[in-house]
């Protein structure tokens, strides 16, 4: 088809763009009295109980039975494992090619019979057939499950016109992908990727940008070169699925910043873990995590994973131990009682919330996945990567950061976080600046900005001795510490202005209706309606070291 090269030249023909002869009308096949095949018989049985009817695109239906036959032969002749490289890759990609093609005569065939097989009554298509309904049809037809028929013609509404009563036609919703994967550009599965991340933020999203993300992401996947991507990196080389995913999800950061806060917001809290029946000696581990929690995750476990890939040799003193035999390798650390970690029950126990606390048991489990991470990242005996502790890069545009609109972003995680969570990492962790030039080369790297360093936070730590939220067991070792002022409104970073939150209370401190503040250098809090209907300021937890005891312990 002209202009199949480019996406933005796709004009789709709607059905009713062509001469009336061309297109099928509505009572043509109902003209003729059918009688309903006694159980199934599928196309076959449509044919012979329909009178044959004269039509202009019988050829076309003829060529493509021809060309089945001549397709499966020349398939059936490839000498797999007889070709050169050479000659196995483009048959490879051939085939592929021929694959995409097919599928989306698939995806629009099985569009189109779905529609016919919806009118009710006698004139419809499946009462003919003998059906119970579209499915029905489809599925017998293609011999294919019901959830490849859905995904087609899901797929097929969203690319393909619409019909609108009589002989009138919408455009389709996602024209560029339509045109594309008509002319074998891109495949059904970057089609879907493309379509189900554009309809999440279409009704947000002016049209024209919604249409610009279209032809971008078109055109990147199959590796052309238009207005919308001709200064990106790579411009022209096709992209593979799982790349194209990655892009989607930037896009709907680009045109819609403010759906990923809801929508973070929806999820964060209700990250959920939890362990299925035994089955083969094993738990099987259920539920999912966050992008965040995700990023944290993945980033210990790649310390890990490097640091026991390394190759351990041993010191002069443990050779000479072993060549006296004196230590035996391996049995250095066996059967020791030494402590190594504490125990989940106490975990669960510190960061438990009292009234409060609506979280489920899977939610409850994510949270202390995330504290036993968070600890386990900060602890000395952490294997390192590159010379330094693991550490979690969130990256965020200064000028999204200064304006409160836009996402963060964390190496190696392809969803986006909100600013929200971009700004407690900055207030528990600091940042360092980096200023990029017109060609994104680093200009400059500014100084790396620690917020609260050791010396303020053993302070902070020695006079609040854990989270202050009362009632809330979790300790200093696992807590983070908070600007009770944000340092976003120049909040200082000072002891005066630091406490020790866990780290479920320090994301939802804004939402969640506890609030702290500073008198005389301690911290005060107020607890949320639903728990003091008084609302007074309240002495928060305290390191146990402030309580005097005017007598003896009771040990009853």
């Amino acid at each position: 088809m002209a202009g199949a090269s480019d996406p933005q030249s796709h004009t789709p023909q709607t059905p009713g763009s062509g001469a009336a002869g061309d297109q099928p009308t509505a009572g043509a096949e109902s003209a003729h009295s059918v009688e309903v095949a006694e159980g199934f018989e599928g196309a076959e049985g449509l044919a012979r109980s329909v009178p044959s009817v004269p039509s202009v695109h019988a050829d076309a239906v003829a060529r493509l039975v021809e060309a089945q036959a001549v397709l499966a032969d020349a398939l059936a002749a490839i000498p797999v494992g007889l070709l050169s490289d050479t000659e196995a890759v483009t048959a490879l990609s051939t085939v592929e090619a021929i694959g995409r093609t097919v599928d989306a005569a698939r995806v629009s065939t099985a569009t189109d019979v779905d529609r016919r097989a919806r009118v009710l009554g006698r004139e419809g298509l499946a009462w003919r057939m003998g059906c119970t309904g579209p499915w029905d049809v489809l599925t017998r037809v293609t011999r294919v499950s019901a959830r490849e028929v859905k995904r087609r013609t899901k797929l097929g509404d969203a690319v393909l016109p619409r019909p609108c009563g009589g002989s009138s036609w919408l455009p389709p919703l996602f024209p560029t992908v339509g045109a594309a994967l008509a002319a074998g550009e891109i495949g059904v599965e970057t089609a879907e990727l493309i379509v189900a991340g554009l309809q999440v933020i279409s009704h947000r999203v002016a049209p024209d940008d919604l249409l610009t993300a279209e032809r971008a992401l078109v055109a990147t996947a199959a590796g052309l070169i238009t207005p919308e991507t001709e200064d990106l990196a790579g411009a022209g080389v096709p992209v593979t699925t799982d790349l194209i995913r990655g892009m989607v999800a930037q896009w709907q950061a680009a045109l819609d910043p403010d759906g990923v806060l809801p929508t973070e917001d929806l999820f964060e809290a209700k990250s959920n873990i939890g362990f299925g029946q035994l089955k083969n000696g094993l738990y099987p581990v259920k539920g999912g995590v966050t992008p965040e929690l995700f990023g944290v995750m993945n980033t210990l476990f790649d310390a890990f994973l490097s640091f026991h890939a390394r190759p351990a040799f041993p010191t002069a003193e443990e050779q000479a131990l072993m060549d006296s035999g004196q230590m035996i390798p391996g049995a250095e650390t066996a059967g020791t009682d030494a402590d190594t970690g504490p125990d989940l029950d106490v975990i669960e126990a510190e960061l438990r919330e009292r009234r409060a606390d609506t979280r489920t048991s899977g939610e409850k489990r994510a949270d202390i996945l995330r504290a036993l991470f968070e600890h386990a990242a900060r602890d000395e005996d952490t294997p390192s990567m590159g010379g330094s502790a693991p550490t979690v890069m969130v990256h965020v545009n200064a000028a999204d950061l200064a304006s409160g609109v836009g996402v963060g972003w964390i190496d190696g995680v392809e969803a986006p976080v909100s600013l929200k969570t971009v700004h407690q990492r900055i207030c528990d962790g600091g940042f360092q600046g980096v200023l990029f030039g017109a060609n994104n080369e680093v200009l400059k790297l500014g100084p790396e900005r620690r917020y609260f360093n050791r010396a303020q936070r053993r302070a902070i730590t020695a006079r609040d001795g854990g989270c202050i939220i009362p009632g809330c067991k979790a300790p200093a070792h696992w807590a983070e510490v908070h600007h009770v002022k944000p340092w976003a409104k120049d909040g200082p970073t000072t002891v005066d202005n630091g406490v020790l939150l866990c780290w479920f209370h320090h994301h939802t401190i804004d939402t969640s209706g506890w609030e702290i503040r500073m008198v005389k250098g301690s911290p005060q809090v107020r607890a949320p309606g639903l728990i003091d209907p008084q609302r007074l300021w309240r002495p928060p937890n305290r390191h146990r070291a402030h309580q005097v005891l005017t007598g003896p312990p009771n040990r009853d």
